[in-house]
């Protein structure tokens, strides 16, 4: 059962003390807590709390808590703050606001930077924003050139971001380019099938050595040996090309 209540014939404490006894199967709530917090400042100074002993000051703090329905812990937070302050106020959140670095235009500006550049990774976003703004001198991109790679990321999951170009996409994974794949050759009898086996010769003196290349047919065993700078097409190419067989 919930009412409200009518509590100024209430002024002593042994009053307090029988209307907690005669109340045990009735809750008091009030309906708001801002009502709630100034009912709770007029009782502890009505019965002037500060001056009272232990056992009284117990009474007072189970007496707004039958008549508030708050907790324990909530009531003696409120007596502190009335303790120190002489009020029992409810607190105003106030949200920390902090400065906003980057506008809507400069959001708009990385979309295009983006977009022009078919969408790259943060790190080449960041230092084709850095090139405009230092390079070229482009004023507009003064200030978003100087974000991190980080915030990139952070600016494009924005709605402002998204709604400012014509789709949105995750950026691109790069492929790692592969060179050849080993496997075993399988040339039925046939020649032309060839096994290609290379070995470095070491470094000496700090000069890289080079990469000894065997190129030998997998069923008629011709072999043809020869030397690379690198294990790259650039060089391994015109070692297996027709004219040095």
């Amino acid at each position: 059962m919930v009412i409200t209540m009518n509590d100024s014939k209430i002024s002593s404490i042994v009053e307090i003390k029988r209307f907690l006894q005669d109340s045990e199967v009735i809750e008091f709530k009030k309906k708001f807590r801002k009502e709630a917090y100034e009912w709770i400042e007029e009782a502890l100074e009505k019965f002037d709390y500060l001056y009272l002993c232990k056992k009284e000051k117990g009474l007072i703090k189970r007496y707004i808590e039958k008549v508030t329905g708050y907790s324990r812990p909530q009531v003696t937070r409120q007596i502190k703050e009335y303790r120190e302050t002489g009020r029992v106020r409810v607190k105003e959140y106030k949200r920390n606001k902090f400065e906003r670095k980057y506008t809507n235009k400069d959001i708009l500006l990385l979309a295009q930077t983006a977009e022009l550049h078919d969408y790259p990774n943060g790190a080449s976003l960041k230092k084709t924003l850095e090139r405009m703004a230092n390079t070229y001198g482009e004023e507009e991109y003064r200030n978003i050139a100087a974000i991190s790679v980080s915030h990139i990321y952070n600016l494009q999951k924005t709605v402002s971001y998204q709604r400012s170009v014509p789709f949105y996409q995750e950026t691109k994974k790069t492929k790692g380019r592969v060179i050849g794949e080993r496997c075993k050759p399988e040339p039925g009898g046939k020649p032309g099938y060839l096994r290609v086996d290379t070995m470095h010769q070491g470094d000496r003196d700090g000069q890289k050595g080079v990469y000894h290349i065997n190129t030998v047919d997998e069923i008629v065993q011709w072999e043809v040996a020869g030397a690379a700078e690198k294990i790259t097409d650039t060089h391994l190419l015109p070692l297996l090309s027709k004219d040095n067989r």
